[in-house]
């Protein structure tokens, strides 16, 4: 009788471990609304969590429902290092969610919010997409080969590009809609986007400024482009509904006579009007500083600063998109690492005789822009977050005001992630 009783524990036992689900407790820390959140979980944490299996992905539940998450490889070696998913918190919300393997082929597809473009002009007149491209040295005639000059990234929200030649210069793209629109510029579906469409249109103009959050160095009190360079690489690593990151990579980047390197590599979320950019160089010295900026060639109001949680923040607000209507662009960094904040001369040096690119009026001389520093150790990666706004896309975009309390919230919540365990 005694060994019946045993043999039935320990059946009950067996089939307990095996249907025993692994969860993961997620915090909300502040005491507001949270929603559009990522979460990042490196393989090892799901490994903490449960055994994973050949074949197979983690998925997560909450409440029977699936979050919307995505698996990234994020290094090329064919195996997933990272799993991002998408949450939804009220204030001070606890919340604890179920870890299921799913076999590969069957994972869950959910709303692509995050899209990433660089297309390469064929002979045809069409556009390749590609993963992996060289811009043109900056030694060779200059030539446009890339779909709207530019690599691109967008979210449900807003689109941004960079052009993908010596110029360098982010620029952005005000969205009406939040269907992805990047794949379609220069397309017959989208033939001008310098003209207010159903969906939005280029809302900036940059001349030789760094335009929406271009990078340059500042050494000995000057300021050089990551512009010009010999190798200007972009890198797609990856590319999904709740994350899209890329690499921009430079090498033979001439700064006062010293030759450096240097990665950019930015992430963009859904549902942020920001996007996310963490700079390395290879080659500074200590007093150096990275810089990003705004352009300021129609800015009419005084641009702004403030400290908000662990950020420092510069910005502008006034009616200086091309539609002639509100535009706001910020850059928030953290306090800790934030170095000289100022304004360049409005000169024009291109009609002084500093010609980078004659096709297009250019000059590698920075102009016209409002510009924050950032400490710059040598190898290691300084993190920014610039943003960016559209008075025709929303009431509360037509003030600074408005602006400044949504840089705030975002800067809270930035400064407070939600907590894992």
């Amino acid at each position: 009788m005694k060994t019946s009783i045993l043999l039935t524990f320990l059946i009950l036992l067996v089939v307990s471990s095996c249907t025993q689900q692994a969860t993961v407790l997620l915090k909300n820390p502040l005491a507001e609304e949270r929603t559009d959140e990522v979460v990042v979980f490196t393989r090892e944490e799901i490994l903490n969590k449960i055994a994973l299996e050949e074949g197979k992905l983690p998925v997560f539940k909450y409440n029977e429902k699936l979050l919307p998450s995505q698996v990234d490889d994020l290094d090329g070696d064919g195996n997933w290092d990272e799993v991002a998913l998408l949450v939804d918190l009220n204030a001070n919300e606890n919340i604890e969610a179920n870890i299921e393997l799913v076999p590969e082929n069957d994972y869950p597809s959910f709303e692509k919010r995050t899209n990433l473009r660089l297309g390469i002009h064929q002979e045809d007149g069409s556009y390749k997409e590609v993963d992996n491209y060289k811009a043109i040295p900056y030694s060779e005639p200059f030539k446009i080969i890339a779909q709207g000059e530019s690599v691109s990234w967008e979210n449900d929200k807003i689109a941004f590009r960079v052009y993908f030649d010596c110029r360098n210069v982010k620029d952005l793209f005000g969205k009406l809609k939040s269907r992805m629109i990047i794949d379609d510029i220069h397309t017959p579906a989208i033939r001008d986007y310098h003209s207010l469409n159903d969906w939005g249109m280029d809302v900036l103009h940059c001349g030789s400024s760094l335009g929406s959050g271009g990078i340059a160095l500042m050494k000995n009190d000057s300021l050089y482009r990551l512009g010009s360079t010999e190798v200007y690489e972009y890198q797609k690593i990856v590319e999904g509904p709740i994350r899209s990151v890329f690499d921009l990579k430079y090498s033979g980047w001439n700064v006062d006579g010293e030759e450096m390197e240097a990665v950019e590599r930015i992430t963009i979320y859904p549902g942020k009007y920001w996007f996310e950019s963490d700079v390395t160089v290879y080659g500074c010295a200590e007093d150096d500083q990275i810089v990003t900026g705004i352009v300021t060639s129609q800015l009419k109001n005084e641009p702004f600063k403030f400290e908000v949680a662990d950020f420092t923040c510069i910005g502008t607000h006034d009616v200086q998109s091309l539609n002639n209507d509100e535009l706001g662009m910020a850059v928030i960094v953290p306090k800790s690492e934030t170095g000289k904040i100022g304004r360049t001369s409005d000169i024009n040096w291109f009609e002084k005789g500093f010609v980078a690119v004659q096709e297009k009026g250019f000059s590698n001389i920075i102009s016209e822009t409002y510009y924050i520093g950032q400490k710059c150790e040598n190898a290691e990666p300084a993190k920014h977050y610039f943003f960016s706004v559209w008075g025709l896309e929303k009431d509360q975009w037509k003030t600074e005001g408005g602006f400044r309390k949504y840089i705030s919230e975002e800067a809270e919540k930035l400064s407070s992630p939600i907590q894992k365990q």
